[in-house]
């Protein structure tokens, strides 16, 4: 057995989203998630939808509780566009929903748990996309910064960590490539000019946030893992050095360096699909960095050389022209959810912030394992017995601590999520939660990982079999 000791103020909480966990209650505008399922309800696992999601909304001061119950001491959660302003255009308030997130705030501080919020989870207002084509406009990146201004004016007295996107690069891909997010486009120019439209959307708000002069960090939720090559070959290593680029440094350089990397600008500019810039927005983007950095891991990403030489004829643009995915043989997974299970990739991405990024304070601001029907693992008390998930957890705590004993600037580790929560077109396949939630009656109860996280976040440490640990 091996003890692993935290430092005292360690963040120890959990990650939720507002569309993810509120419902539609009384909101005056759809959200492109809102407006895909009421379009296409097929896409959606059993067809379930946002409408009522784990009801956060009726339900915030008891499962604000059973957080609390868990050990948390900081949760991540988001305020919807779509419900705090009532006039897009004019970035008006909602009375309603302004008393809304101001209750659910004072409940977090009321039972001694920090609010961490995003602006920005996935959930544009599906009229902006409609009008004016959502993040393809930099319109639409302006009345962002106006709904940002709102928020920090409304609650930044007491919200003292804000977080502007959360994992932009899956609105660009799921959104522009890949098709799993609403609008389902398939445009490589397209998602180039999201992407930098996103970055300035960030550093517009993080510039409205400076300017209010207000006494929090604001940062940005990045999904970053290293692009791990197949083989030491020279186009393995090409591929990856590639992929990495597009997967972790392009977000990553503009929020916390103020710039692009040269490399990857240079690549797009071959390409003829550069994003739509000016000397003024480079210089807002450059002067408005960052305080802080979350960062979501959830599995390792592996590439190898393309199947195609990328001098091929008559192709459009696609970012993955340079490489393809690689799946290792034998690799540890989770079935369930047909990912790998590599939590060494949270020392090397430790390291790389502490090295590369100046030792930027950062934290795990996701990590977790969902499995489907957990049902199975109910003892006769009716509790999840997810040993499986404390063995997750475990293992990349472990890894993590190695890179915080090294001097990465790691500050806290969040699970995603506290409340088995609505996830996208995989709606309630796949179970996260600490807490159960029976989503016919929204009775919810603690998992076993969740009395033994709340056990660790009490004596900040725990200890690890050997055998697990896989150096």
């Amino acid at each position: 057995m091996k003890k692993l000791v935290f430092p005292e103020h360690f963040w120890w909480g959990a990650a939720t989203s507002g569309p993810q966990s509120e419902g539609n209650f009384k909101k005056k505008h759809q959200n492109v998630m809102d407006y895909w399922y009421a379009k296409a309800p097929e896409d959606f696992y059993n067809q379930l939808g946002p409408d009522t999601a784990s009801d956060f909304y009726h339900d915030f001061q008891e499962d604000i509780k059973l957080m609390k119950a868990c050990g948390l001491n900081t949760v991540r959660t988001s305020i919807q566009w779509s419900r705090l302003i009532d006039n897009l255009e004019k970035n008006t308030v909602d009375t309603e929903a302004a008393a809304f997130y101001n209750a659910v705030i004072d409940a977090f501080i009321a039972n001694e748990i920090q609010p961490f919020i995003t602006l920005h989870h996935f959930d544009l207002p599906a009229e902006l996309l409609h009008k004016y084509g959502g993040w393809e406009s930099k319109y639409v990146v302006d009345l962002f910064a106006g709904f940002a201004e709102q928020c920090f004016e409304l609650f930044g007295d007491r919200v003292k960590h804000w977080f502007t996107h959360n994992e932009p690069l899956v609105v660009v891909e799921g959104g522009y490539l890949e098709q799993f997010h609403y609008p389902k486009k398939v445009d490589g120019k397209a998602a180039v000019q999201v992407a930098y439209n996103l970055q300035l959307a960030s550093s517009k708000a993080i510039a409205k946030y400076r300017q209010l002069k207000q006494d929090g960090q604001i940062g940005i939720i990045l999904n970053l893992t290293p692009a791990y090559p197949a083989s030491q070959d020279k186009e393995d290593l090409a591929a990856s050095q590639k992929a990495d680029l597009w997967y972790n440094r392009l977000f990553m350089d503009a929020s916390s360096k103020g710039e692009f990397p040269p490399a990857l600008v240079r690549l797009l500019e071959e390409e003829g699909v550069l994003w739509q810039t000016d000397e003024n927005e480079l210089a807002l983007i450059g002067e408005n960095t960052i305080d802080l950095l979350g960062v979501n891991f959830y599995h390792p990403n592996r590439v190898q050389r393309p199947r195609y030489s990328p001098n091929s004829l008559a192709v459009d643009f696609l970012p993955d022209k340079y490489w393809q995915r690689y799946d290792l043989p034998m690799a540890r997974m989770n079935i369930d959810k047909g990912w790998e299970i590599y939590p060494q990739a949270v020392y090397d991405i430790a390291k790389d912030i502490q090295e590369n990024y100046g030792n930027l304070p950062w934290y795990i601001s996701e990590n977790g394992m969902g499995v489907s029907r957990e049902e199975r693992y109910l003892n006769a008390e009716g509790i999840v017995e997810d040993d499986y998930r404390i063995q997750f957890i475990k293992e990349h705590l472990y890894w993590l601590h190695k890179g915080m004993s090294e001097g990465s600037n790691c500050l806290g580790y969040h699970l995603w999520t506290p409340i088995d929560c609505w996830s996208w077109s995989n709606a309630y396949r796949n179970r996260y939660g600490l807490i159960a939630n029976d989503i016919h009656t929204q009775t919810k109860k603690l998992k076993k990982s969740a009395h033994w996280l709340r056990k660790t976040a009490e004596s900040g440490q725990f200890e690890i079999e050997s055998a697990i640990i896989k150096e």
